[in-house]
């Protein structure tokens, strides 16, 4: 089955410079320092990136940090629960904005 995004795809991000490779770049040390070890391990790195992935519905990071939480010595267990922490914010982030759609409609409803 075709899909619009194809694994191949993700082995192709570093042609994103081509053309602009001066912010490409930037792009790129920025990403390798922010992902090299620091406070934080990288593999807890690769975690947050794995739950961040799924939030925002990126299927080429959730490859790729699928990958990387693997090589960094993750189990699908702490992978599933960092998931699991991601999708409670986002859930509780929707939830919450329902206090602003009660508010509307309460002003309306006078």
């Amino acid at each position: 089955m075709d899909t619009y995004y194809t694994p191949e795809d993700l082995l192709k991000f570093e042609e994103i410079g081509k053309d602009a490779p001066d912010l490409a770049k930037k792009f790129f040390d920025y990403y390798g320092a922010v992902f090299s070890e620091g406070e934080l391990s990288e593999r807890e790195k690769s975690l947050i990136a794995l739950a961040v992935a799924h939030t925002i519905q990126c299927p080429y990071c959730i490859d790729a940090y699928t990958k990387a939480c693997l090589g960094k010595g993750s189990n699908l267990t702490e992978m599933t629960e960092a998931l699991h922490v991601a999708t409670a914010i986002r859930g509780g982030a929707s939830l919450v904005h329902g206090v602003q759609m009660r508010n509307i409609a309460e002003k309306l409803s006078m």
